[in-house]
């Protein structure tokens, strides 16, 4: 089977209509956009407004994180990316991957925080993690960007605002219109599936759909966040994989740090 050409990382644009980072804030929630599909579901309990609560603060306080993304990005293109993120200083780093029907289209390294994303070529004879391995990478390797409108972008755009250095309030969050959808098992353990708050104002929030849903287990962690993105069928997995305390985090220009 002939493998694609490579091609350098760009702004993807087979999506047409992009989601903005839907954050669980206290007094008010960001969302893309909703949807009219709603799941068979019922309102959040008390304790479960709770734990959902508790989420983005316990992300925060568990040191860097292990997170990857599956994002299809339209015309057979699946991106994969396996990195580490440090929710203190909201600097992420790993490595993705681009696939297409015929096999890798694109591969690299990446890292990104709260603004924009920074994209390079893995060093040669360089071993361990990408996020190591992106320490080697001098300043004129990276190409870095703000955000752009494709998945890709929305999923780095989204695991990094994902870490509170606080609690949300879990009243004013239950009254955003969170849903629980159902309980599934992510490895070997427990999640409650919850659909995401929609923003403050909408019309008929008792109706539309998220296109956020979040999976968290019984201390409030959150595993994993899928996102529904207008004209694509399948959402983009954003997982959350447990801390990894001993990850160091390259020294490199972040994307907006100037």
């Amino acid at each position: 089977m002939a493998t694609e050409k490579k091609r350098r990382p760009r702004r993807r644009t087979a999506v047409a209509a992009a989601l903005a980072a839907a954050l669980l804030a206290a007094g008010g929630v960001t969302a893309w956009r909703l949807t009219d599909r709603q799941e068979e579901s019922r309102p959040l309990s008390t304790e479960e407004a709770s734990r959902l609560a508790l989420s983005r603060f316990t992300l925060y306080g568990g040191g860097p994180v292990r997170v990857s993304l599956t994002a299809e990005e339209g015309g057979g293109l699946v991106t994969e990316v396996h990195g580490v993120i440090d929710y203190r200083t909201r600097h992420a780093a790993g490595g993705y991957r681009v696939r297409g029907p015929a096999g890798t289209v694109d591969e690299g390294l990446v890292v990104w925080d709260a603004g924009g994303l920074g994209l390079a070529a893995a060093p040669a004879g360089v071993d361990g993690p990408a996020w190591e391995q992106a320490d080697h990478v001098p300043r004129g390797g990276w190409a870095s960007r703000p955000f752009g409108t494709g998945p890709l972008d929305a999923g780095l755009n989204m695991l990094a605002q994902l870490g509170a250095d606080r609690p949300d309030n879990p009243l004013l969050l239950a009254q955003s219109g969170p849903r629980w959808l159902g309980r599934d098992r992510i490895d070997g353990r427990a999640h409650d599936r919850i659909s995401g708050p929609r923003p403050r104002g909408a019309a008929d929030r008792d109706t539309a759909a998220s296109p956020l849903t979040y999976w968290i287990d019984a201390e409030g962690g959150l595993r994993r966040v899928t996102m529904r993105i207008a004209g694509l069928p399948t959402p983009t997995v954003l997982d959350l994989e447990g801390p990894l305390p001993d990850a160091r985090l390259p020294r490199v220009p972040w994307p907006t740090a100037g």
